[in-house]
């Protein structure tokens, strides 16, 4: 069952120039250039009830005008969308005690009060039940591991700490849809691995849905099997990660260590230089000449060790970036 419906979404903003001093700033006064941006440009696709779809595109894309007018944010100024049945601009209280947005460098959280305060203000605007709220609170405060610091300000909490309380926040009321605009970003490795882990535990255990946006391809590739790629404001692939590459995976990803240097004419005969850090050396060879080449290289070159990979999904999302068209 679709539970998120978009059909031609789109989002124009109109903004003016100016040119830099005084007389520009009078003359502004009584006239102005209007420019228009076209964030978003005739954005459809279709989310399935317990579905995680990363949500990419570079910076400017319009993802977040996407996921803003999906939550009802911003009102689109053509198109039309559903979220749980509901058009998200209405903003009709029943939609809105049925999904969150988590917004990666927004805070929600009263910055000099305790979090326990923020989350009974929430309690409050959701019409969470006293005891639905304290055994809420005390699950995800024991999945987060944060619950000793739920007494302490906002301000004196750590930003991974800080980022599970915005999490405990949004999820108070048990949404069924998540909006997840880069939950991890700033984060050191382990509390991006471990809202990660959150977030793949919560999901199985509640089949909520979940748009999520994100620069660090960890979140993606290990939550998501599906994303959607936007670019310009178009979506340009819509479909299974696993797949990105395959449109454009035409080399191989060989790092080797050597036991004495070698000369880079000598590793030009078996692909392209992409890294050489002392002993260890990264080429990209041709899918198809791969193993030929490999064989090659052990009987001519002193190597130690070697590992033979896949070119790294991020140049497949770069590629899809650069082509700039609808992949199915």
């Amino acid at each position: 069952m679709s539970i998120i419906e978009v059909q031609n979404l789109s989002k124009q903003f109109s903004y003016y120039k100016k040119e830099v001093g005084l007389k520009s700033s009078i003359k502004n006064l009584f006239h102005r250039e209007a420019l228009y941006k076209q964030a978003v440009k005739d954005v459809s696709f279709t989310v399935e009830q317990g579905e995680i779809v990363g949500f990419l595109g570079p910076n400017g894309a319009g993802k977040t005008t996407t996921l803003k007018m999906l939550s009802g944010i911003i009102y689109p100024t053509g198109g039309n969308a559903t979220v749980l049945g509901y058009k998200p601009w209405e903003r009709k209280k029943a939609f809105k005690q049925q999904f969150s947005i988590v917004m990666g460098q927004k805070n929600q959280l009263w910055w000099d009060l305790p979090a326990n305060e923020s989350l009974n203000l929430n309690r409050c605007i959701y019409e969470v039940s006293d005891q639905d709220f304290k055994m809420t609170v005390e699950e995800l405060s024991e999945l987060l591991d944060v619950k000793e610091l739920l007494k302490i300000q906002v301000r004196r909490l750590s930003l991974g700490e800080r980022m599970k309380m915005e999490l405990i926040a949004a999820l108070l009321h048990k949404p069924k849809v998540i909006f997840l605009d880069e939950p991890t970003i700033g984060l050191d490795l382990l509390s991006q691995k471990k809202i990660r882990e959150f977030f793949k535990y919560y999901n199985q255990q509640n089949k909520v849905t979940i748009v999520l946006t994100s620069h660090y391809m960890n979140d993606i590739v290990d939550l998501c099997k599906r994303t959607i790629i936007i670019n310009e404001g178009a979506v340009v692939y819509d479909g299974e990660l696993a797949k990105i590459n395959a449109m454009f995976d035409a080399t191989k990803i060989v790092k080797v260590t050597l036991s004495q240097t070698v000369s880079d004419a000598d590793l030009l005969q078996y692909g392209v230089i992409k890294n050489v850090d002392g002993l260890e050396v990264t080429l990209e060879i041709e899918k198809e000449q791969a193993k030929h080449n490999i064989k090659s290289m052990l009987d001519h070159l002193p190597i130690l060790d070697f590992t033979l990979e896949d070119t790294p999904i991020e140049e497949g999302i770069a590629a899809i970036y650069q082509h700039g068209r609808k992949q199915a």
